[in-house]
């Protein structure tokens, strides 16, 4: 049996794991709305994930209390928080590290109307670069609407942007965020594998991660630089 949809009982739920709701909307004529619960197009997403590290200790005391830890164990945990909040309020949950690929991003910026960064991360008004989007809750109901949060792009209003600067790799431009730039300095043992992204973390914006969140995500951006 679940509950009626009632955002502050979904709130208490999402916090109860450090989550948090990320923004939604209704789904128009003109979308390709991904299947709900009972298999019809969905009607209404809502967005869930965190800001700085919220989400930090409910994950390391759910890893520390397995005895064997997955191969991906944030998304694992991601899952498994996730998925029971969902059939509790009749939601059909959805991952952005699921195949076939959802338009995460695109949901994103029009849930919470954030723009991309020179680093390509979308910029939270709040949170800065440090935040993400955990999953999505599809609903086969009308959920009421959440209006954007940022009208206004924080690093248009950046005096002297100090990411591009803080770039030992010159991968943060105006134009581009250099990928390739990026991982071929991190493959060569550059600085920001043991110290996080120096560009990142030169943004004035936001409620940084503490060093070992930071450093789990360096060592699985690493993971995947070396194909493991």
């Amino acid at each position: 049996m679940t509950e009626d949809v009632r955002l502050d009982r979904l709130d208490a739920a999402l916090a109860a794991h450090g989550l948090m709701r990320r923004g939604g909307f209704a789904f128009t004529e003109a979308d390709t709305a991904p299947p709900a619960l009972r298999g019809m197009p969905a009607r209404s997403v809502i967005l869930v994930g965190h800001g700085g590290g919220s989400i930090w200790p409910h994950f390391r005391a759910w890893l520390a209390a397995l005895d064997v830890p997955p191969d991906d164990p944030l998304d694992t945990w991601s899952r498994a928080v996730i998925e029971p909040v969902a059939a509790r309020f009749g939601a059909r949950a959805v991952f952005p590290f699921d195949k076939p690929w959802l338009p995460f991003q695109q949901w994103a910026v029009r849930a919470e109307d954030l723009k991309p960064s020179p680093l390509g991360i979308l910029m939270h008004p709040e949170f800065g670069l440090w935040h993400a989007y955990r999953g999505a809750l599809l609903f086969d109901v009308d959920i009421p609407a959440h209006p954007p949060v940022n009208p206004i792009h924080v690093c248009a209003l950046c005096d002297g942007k100090p990411c591009m600067n803080a770039c030992p790799a010159g991968a943060v431009t105006e134009a581009v965020f250099d990928v390739g730039a990026c991982g071929g300095y991190l493959s060569s043992g550059g600085a920001c594998r043991d110290a996080g992204c120096l560009a990142r973390a030169a943004c004035p914006v936001g409620h940084p991660y503490g060093a070992a969140q930071t450093a789990f995500h360096m060592t699985a951006r690493l993971r995947g630089l070396d194909g493991q």
